[in-house]
């Protein structure tokens, strides 16, 4: 079976550096860019004419509404899936579970949900949430039984801890119905997972770290007599050569001091998230080895929270890596890079067709005519060049 690529869409604004400085310099490209609907469009367009599967959109008070956004892009866009991210926490169950019933039927059934239980109290303090982190926990298990019963098109009752529902009941259930990915690294995160998820999402740690951390998902699913797909979430930075691309991740990182560092780093530090505590272990706050694994790049973290690891390397190299993790049992991908953009085509012309030539990924049928569809020697065409048929 062929690995699944999905991109993602900078709802909280983009650049060419992980933080951009306030004034642009007049003469130098760069600067922020506002997450309009139209720059994003011109993303979610990308990334569907490449031939990815879906995009995924980010949930928190320093980004857009996921489903507000999504929904609006579901309309400019043709085949694209948006993974759309929410809190079970602040939305009630009845109500969650309506919203994207609706939203699978007016999009053709393009959403995919990622739930998202919140490793931060202050954060969801400011949302109104004052449960504790092994209590978010319950309450997801909780809202997604009530979810996925109201799928199946049950009269649901619920007197649970948290979440208390009477004669819940939809007047259509979603067709097809959304798979729910869910992340996190403590027990709590992967026992949900392993009852509730189909797919589960890991940040991009070394190879070891991320197969030690799938046998205990797949293994609690499967106490749970389920099985369950894996995910990875990463930033990619792929160039002609690898020079280039290492020459290109550092540029990430220009213009952001060591003082401005160790503030993210304190600030990070404070986290209830098993997985961010992860990412910081691999950098440790300095800018020193920051390869942590082969083509694997930790300085993402070095000046943002989340996900914080990026594949560096040529077209080739990368698709290694990638091949790498779904040989662990990664079945999707889940990408990105600065600016989006950008990244999305060096990825999408350089290293989506060496993962095609190898049998890695296949191209989705309903990809934009004319884009790349394999090799000039195997008889691909790409980009209109018609390959020669004499030899």
């Amino acid at each position: 079976m062929s690995i699944v690529l999905h991109w993602f869409l900078p709802t909280n604004g983009d650049g060419r550096r992980l933080v951009e400085p306030d004034l642009a310099e007049p003469g130098v490209a760069g600067g922020a860019r506002p997450a309009t609907l139209d720059y994003l469009t011109q993303i979610a367009s990308a990334a569907e004419n490449l031939g990815f599967e879906g995009a995924l959109t980010p949930t928190g008070p320093w980004c857009d509404d996921s489903w507000i956004t999504t929904a609006a892009l579901a309309q400019r866009t043709r085949r694209l899936k948006f993974i759309v991210a929410f809190r079970p926490g602040v939305t009630s169950p009845t109500l969650a579970a309506q919203m994207a019933t609706t939203y699978q039927f007016h999009t053709g059934g393009r959403l995919l949900l990622n739930v998202v239980t919140g490793g931060d109290s202050a954060e969801q303090n400011s949302y109104g949430d004052w449960l504790g982190k092994d209590e978010r926990y319950v309450r997801c298990g909780e809202f997604l039984s009530v979810v996925r019963g109201l799928w199946a098109g049950e009269v649901v009752d619920l007197d649970g801890e948290h979440i208390k529902v009477a004669h819940a009941a939809l007047g259509r259930q979603p067709d097809p119905v959304p798979p729910v990915y869910f992340a996190g690294s403590s027990p709590a995160a992967i026992d949900i997972a392993a009852r509730h998820a189909d797919v589960y999402l890991t940040w991009g740690e070394p190879p070891a770290q991320v197969a030690e951390k799938l046998d205990r998902v797949r293994a609690a699913a499967s106490a749970q007599g389920r099985t369950i797909r894996c995910g990875i979430r990463l930033h990619v930075v792929s160039r002609d050569t690898a020079e280039e691309a290492w020459r290109a991740a550092d540029f990430l990182l220009d213009g952001i001091s060591d003082e401005a560092i160790a503030k993210v780093h304190a600030a990070m530090a404070k986290t209830e998230s098993e997985g961010q505590r992860r990412m910081l272990e691999l950098h440790g706050g300095t800018r020193a080895d920051l390869e942590v694994s082969p083509n694997l790049w930790a300085g993402v973290g070095l000046a943002r929270g989340g996900a914080g690891t990026a594949l560096v390397g040529s077209h080739e190299e990368v698709a290694d890596r990638i091949e790498e993790y779904a040989a662990l049992g990664i079945d999707e991908f889940i990408l990105s890079g600065y600016p989006h953009l950008e990244e999305l085509y060096w990825f999408g012309e350089g290293v989506m067709p060496v993962l095609e030539a190898r049998g890695s990924w296949k191209r989705p049928e309903t990809a934009a005519v004319g884009m790349h569809t394999g090799s000039l020697g195997t008889g691909g065409v790409s980009f209109g060049v018609v390959p020669r048929t004499d030899r």
